[in-house]
């Protein structure tokens, strides 16, 4: 019978993501928006993202210290961050977010280097209208 462990390793799990969205919460509250970019990013949360970039947008200089912050992630969280903001951008309340991302990541990229993140074909396909 491994029911109990199996029992076991969900409520490790759901303690972990608990665990997870609290410190996500304390990162937030302190204004640590890289860490908590990249936290948002591997939990898979979209919506908890546009929060971080509307938060670092309503700081002082606010879209200086988004192109800081989004230059500083990895290729694949910018590729997460790109399949996100193609659902943002759908939405007049947060294409204004969605648009500042776009911009960051055209002014920082090189176009060899977004040609090889996966999906950006289907990504700029379905911007376009939008944009």
């Amino acid at each position: 019978d491994v029911t109990e462990i199996e029992e076991k390793e969900a409520q490790a799990k759901q303690e972990e993501q608990i665990m997870k969205e609290q410190e996500l919460s304390n990162l937030l509250h302190e204004k640590r928006y890289l860490k908590a970019l990249g936290l948002a990013i591997s939990l898979d949360r979209p919506h908890t993202v546009l929060m971080v970039v509307k938060a670092i947008l309503k700081e002082t200089d606010g879209r200086r210290h988004l192109e800081e912050n989004i230059v500083r992630l990895r290729k694949d969280q910018k590729e997460a961050v790109l399949t996100f903001l193609v659902t943002w951008n759908t939405n007049s309340r947060n294409c204004h977010e969605a648009q500042a991302v776009i911009e960051t990541l055209l002014k920082h990229e090189a176009p060899d280097s977004l040609l090889q993140y996966s999906g950006i074909k289907s990504a700029v396909e379905s911007l376009l209208p939008y944009t």
